[in-house]
C-alpha cells in the first residue's frame, strides 16, 4: 500500500512547478509562500499571479466551484478576487488554481470591512449553478485521518462524537435570516483592503445555507481568538444584527469549534506547534470552557 507524501512546502512547490508547466507559466523558482493550510498559497512574482495548491485531491471539485463562483460574484458587482485561468490545473490529483494578484494592501482588514461585503453577498439571489450547503463538519473525518498516529485516538473519537451531535442539532435550527448565498469562512483575513476598497477572498466555501453561518465566525473569533469587543461591535453595527441574540447561536458555534479543532490536526504531521494547539483546543472543549484562548494557525 502506498502512502501519500506529506503536504509540506517542498511538496507544494513541486506540485506548483508541475502546474505552471502545464499552464504555460514561467517556472516558479522564486515564488513566495504566503500561507500553508488547507491550501498552499504562492505569489509567483512575475506574472502578477497568485496560485493556490490544494492540500488533497479531495478538494478538486471545490477548487473548480470556487473559480465558477468568483466569476459569478464579479459579474454581480461584488468585489472579489478574479481568476487568472478559468479552470484548475490538476498535477498528481491536487487542484492548483491561478488568480490575478491584487494591488498592495493599503492597511490590514478590520471586522467592519467585512460587514458590507457580507451584506452585498447576502442580498444576492441564488446563482445560476448549484451551490452545496455549508457542511462545516463534513471534512472532520478527513482531517482527523490525516493526523492518524500523531494524535490521541481518544481525542479523535471525542471530536467525531461532537461532529455527530452537532450535525444533528444544526439540522433542527430555525434561522432568523432568510437562507441564501453565504461566504462560509467570513473572517477579516479573507478581506483585502486595496486602493479601491475591500475585496473578498477565499471563495472555496461559498454555499447556499443559513446566513447565520457567516456571522457566527466572527462571534467565535471574538470569544476564542481575541478579536477586541469594540471591533466585534463595529462589525455587528455595520451589518445590522448581532447573531449572539439568536437561539441557534450556541449550536453553530459548537459546530465551528469542532471543525476548527479537527482542522488543526491535519497539520500535526509537519508542525509540532499544530499538535500543541490541537491539544489546547480539544482540552478546552472537553472541559466545556469557552474562556480558553485559541491561537490562529
Amino acid at each position: 500500500m502506498t502512502t501519500e507524501a506529506p503536504f509540506d512546502e517542498p511538496r507544494a512547490r513541486a506540485l506548483l512547478a508541475a502546474a505552471c508547466t502545464t499552464a504555460g507559466l514561467p517556472r516558479p523558482d522564486a515564488a513566495e509562500l504566503l500561507a500553508l493550510g488547507e491550501n498552499a498559497v504562492f505569489d509567483l512574482g512575475g506574472p502578477a499571479v497568485v496560485a493556490k495548491v490544494g492540500r488533497s485531491p479531495a478538494t478538486a471539485e471545490r477548487a473548480d466551484r470556487e473559480l465558477t463562483t468568483a466569476q459569478w460574484l464579479d459579474g454581480q458587482g461584488v468585489p472579489v478576487v478574479r481568476p487568472y485561468l478559468p479552470g484548475p490545473v490538476v498535477p498528481d490529483g491536487h487542484p492548483v488554481t491561478f488568480w490575478h494578484r491584487l494591488p498592495a494592501a493599503v492597511r490590514a482588514a478590520r471586522p467592519a470591512d467585512l460587514a458590507p461585503l457580507l451584506r452585498a453577498l447576502h442580498r444576492l439571489a441564488p446563482p445560476p449553478f448549484p451551490l452545496r450547503p455549508r457542511d462545516l463538519l463534513a471534512p472532520v473525518d478527513r482531517w482527523l485521518a490525516a493526523a492518524d498516529g500523531r494524535i490521541d485516538p481518544a481525542d479523535a473519537r471525542f471530536l467525531r462524537e461532537r461532529k455527530e451531535r452537532f450535525t444533528a442539532a444544526a439540522a433542527e435550527l430555525t434561522p432568523h435570516l432568510p437562507p441564501g448565498t453565504i461566504h462560509g469562512d467570513a473572517l477579516p483575513r479573507n478581506v483585502h483592503v486595496g486602493p479601491d476598497g475591500p475585496v473578498l477572498l477565499d471563495l472555496e466555501n461559498v454555499a447556499q445555507d443559513l446566513r447565520e453561518h457567516d456571522l457566527v465566525v466572527l462571534a467565535l473569533s471574538h470569544d476564542r481568538y481575541g478579536v477586541p469587543t469594540e471591533d466585534y461591535l463595529a462589525f455587528t453595527e455595520a451589518y445590522g444584527w448581532d447573531v449572539r441574540a439568536w437561539p441557534g447561536f450556541a449550536v453553530l458555534r459548537g459546530a465551528r469549534e469542532t471543525a476548527s479543532a479537527a482542522w488543526v490536526a491535519q497539520q500535526a504531521a509537519t508542525a509540532p506547534a499544530a499538535l500543541a494547539e490541537f491539544r489546547r483546543r480539544v482540552d478546552s472543549l472537553r472541559a466545556d470552557d469557552p474562556r480558553v484562548r485559541w491561537y490562529a494557525f
